[in-house]
């Protein structure tokens, strides 16, 4: 077991070992240590997406995102004022606070529906496989549509009518509809998760910010863990009704916070098409400038 889990891990270490290496190469023999725009095992197709996508990063028409850009405590100090990053905190915590607890409770809550330990045991499986199912479904379909926050607050939507479901019905008058409303909380948090840390890693820029508000989303994103963890009391079981209230809570604030975020972005976006055409905005800025500039360029457009 210690073995199968540490692979995530030591699969991390090797990708940023080997990442290094690479870019330690950069210059040796007059190469690049990227250079998509010559790969010879990618297609001219796959050539020219991969440069658009680093032009959109980078705000620039030169297919390149400046790896080697320096520390700036200004940089820094702009990830952990952008309220956006917060905001989106709030969000991280719909999947923390609600699944931490309930992944040990479950068992219980089917205890209390008049099953054997065992059988309890077994009827949680579906319940997560079901969350193991819905998440690349629908960040499929949220790639695929090239959208975020309806498949963000969808699912929240989901987790909260499964927790409104388990504080309003009589658990052991209806055993099976008290067992379905679980399923709704796996295949509610779960799927969000993925979707939220790309749509952030996304809307951020130049890197050094991208890399230091996705580490402060996700470091301040887990501390709702220890939140869910104890919110689910040992006096409360089966009925749980600290836990299953503060999981419908954050379910509906989670929801609050994509919509309020999504606005913002469009928002923005609007703000920034009033600056004028791309020709216009390259007359007043430089590429060097622009690529500085990070998010705030007029040619970064956030994704939505």
């Amino acid at each position: 077991m210690a073995v199968f889990y540490s692979a995530a891990s030591m699969s991390g270490a090797f990708s940023g070992l080997l990442a290094f290496g690479l870019q330690q190469m950069d210059g040796i023999a007059n190469l690049a240590g990227w250079r998509p725009e010559t790969a010879s095992f990618l297609k001219p197709k796959e050539r020219k997406f991969l440069c658009q996508r680093l032009r959109h990063d980078a705000g620039t028409k030169s297919g390149k995102v400046d790896l080697q850009d320096k520390f700036h405590w200004p940089t820094i100090v702009a990830a952990f004022t952008d309220w956006k990053i917060w905001l989106a905190v709030i969000i991280y915590w719909g999947n923390t606070i609600s699944i931490y607890g309930f992944t040990y409770t479950a068992p219980s809550v089917i205890l209390g529906l008049g099953y054997s330990a065992a059988n309890a045991q077994l009827l949680t499986i579906p319940i997560f496989a079901l969350g193991m199912i819905g998440t690349p479904l629908i960040t499929f379909y949220a790639d695929k549509h090239q959208a975020r926050w309806p498949f963000i607050v969808g699912p929240y939507c989901i987790s909260a009518i499964g927790f409104l479901g388990l504080l309003s019905i009589p658990h052991p008058r209806l055993p099976g509809l008290t067992y379905a409303f679980l399923f709704c909380i796996p295949v509610g948090v779960y799927p969000p998760l993925i979707g939220l840390v790309s749509w952030v890693g996304n809307n951020l820029a130049p890197s050094w910010k991208r890399a230091v508000g996705m580490a402060l989303l996700i470091c301040m994103g887990n501390f709702g863990g220890a939140i869910g963890s104890n919110i689910y009391l040992e006096n409360q079981k089966p009925n749980y009704w600290l836990g299953f209230r503060f999981g419908r809570g954050i379910s509906v604030a989670a929801i609050i916070a994509t919509v309020v975020l999504k606005i913002e972005y469009q928002h923005l976006n609007r703000h920034k098409e009033a600056e004028g055409t791309e020709e216009e905005v390259r007359a007043k800025y430089g590429d060097e400038e622009l690529t500085q500039m990070g998010d705030k360029s007029p040619l970064f457009k956030y994704i939505i």
